[in-house]
């Protein structure tokens, strides 16, 4: 499966963006889909995640901010982001994985998805 993330941009504080990722190849190669992030100089980080079936997954840290949102005859994932903050600033991926996990911990990493998307760069001035 081919990812590829768009929509990021330069955005103020309290703003909001949405990101899309298009997703080619099997359907069943993308069973969870998720977003990471990574800033400068820090490692990525797990940002959200949705499942075939709509079980969604959160970072506390955007957890009430951002929603993740698939549409599977799109062959499409979102992330829509509200209320951003200087915090938020990286570069965003998407993320596939074939799998379907039971226990939430596998969501969070970035080890459980083998298909990754090349990025998008989010940038919120405060």
């Amino acid at each position: 499966v081919q990812l590829q993330a768009s929509g990021g941009g330069l955005v103020q504080a309290g703003e909001s963006l949405t990101l899309s990722c298009a997703r080619s190849g099997r359907t069943l190669d993308s069973n969870t889909m998720a977003w990471f992030r990574q800033a400068p100089g820090k490692e990525r980080e797990f940002v959200a995640a949705v499942a075939r079936s709509g079980g969604e997954y959160y970072a506390d840290s955007v957890q009430g901010r951002f929603t993740i949102s698939r549409d599977n005859y799109k062959n499409s994932l979102y992330l829509q982001m509200n209320s951003l903050k200087p915090e938020d600033t990286a570069v965003y991926y998407c993320a596939g994985s074939p799998k379907i996990y039971i226990r939430r911990n596998y969501y969070y990493q970035s080890s459980s998805y083998d298909s990754w998307g090349q990025g998008t760069q989010v940038t919120v001035s405060s």
